[in-house]
């Protein structure tokens, strides 16, 4: 059976006290309530990650990074190798956020190996994808998504995808307060996962998890979640308030 995952994206927000407050806020949050088998995962900035590790160790809370490099050490400025992730205790990485592909130029031949130190270092994987506005408007939003996932995931083996949870991240629906539709949600997880079916065999497909990522709020939650190949969300906004955040678990 399919994890069911909500994952809270902070970006960049957060400072250390105000990271250690909303970690308590979201534990005492999910406490009760929470569905046996629901894994919820925070990924707050690299400064914070040693902390958000020690803070959430007696609890359900998972710790995942936003980004890392792919290389295993060198002379790059400022960047995060996966070793320096695991060796805090985070076990989980963001790559392919669209974020990253639009500010930071990030390729879907670069994430291929991103994804490929991730998984060599022993890390699970929230790969994200999806299409931007022009695209779904000119009905290249099917392409386009095909195409993420096969120059960024298709060259793996079967076995790694017990690693790997998707994010189907609409660009335009991402801080603009636009959402797609849980109809139009489901049509593209359906999708993906039929292409995981054909490439990798149905098996493989039934079993990895696809979350929805694009302003999803409490409103909006119970709704979206309840399509049938929604394996739950990967939030932003609405992660950085703990009753929020909460509120979103508790609708799946």
């Amino acid at each position: 059976m399919r994890q069911k995952i909500v994952a809270g994206n902070w970006k960049m927000n957060k400072n250390l006290d105000e990271a250690k407050e909303l970690i308590e806020g979201i534990k005492k949050e999910v406490k009760a309530g929470l569905d046996e088998g629901t894994r919820v995962i925070i990924a707050p900035s690299f400064v914070n990650l040693q902390s958000a590790v020690k803070n959430t160790e007696e609890s359900v809370v998972e710790v995942a990074a936003q980004n890392m490099h792919q290389s295993k050490s060198g002379a790059f400025t400022g960047e995060v190798s996966a070793d320096m992730l695991t060796n805090l205790g985070v076990n989980i990485v963001i790559l392919g956020h669209s974020e990253r592909r639009e500010y930071f130029g990030e390729t879907d031949e670069l994430l291929a190996e991103k994804v490929d130190a991730a998984l060599v270092n022993g890390l699970e994987v929230v790969f994200c994808f999806g299409e931007l506005l022009e695209d779904r408007k000119s009905g290249n939003h099917f392409k386009v998504v095909e195409s993420q996932l096969q120059k960024g995931l298709f060259h793996l083996q079967k076995a790694n995808f017990k690693n790997i949870i998707l994010a189907y991240e609409p660009v335009w629906a991402i801080g603009t307060g636009e959402t797609a539709s849980p109809e139009q949600a489901q049509e593209m997880h359906a999708f993906v996962r039929e292409l995981f079916a054909k490439e990798f065999g149905k098996e493989t497909a039934d079993a990895i998890s696809i979350l929805y990522g694009g302003s999803v709020k409490p409103a909006n939650a119970k709704e979206i979640f309840s399509k049938p190949d929604v394996d739950g969300g990967l939030i932003g906004g609405a992660a950085l308030k703990a009753e929020d955040f909460a509120a979103i678990i508790k609708s799946i």
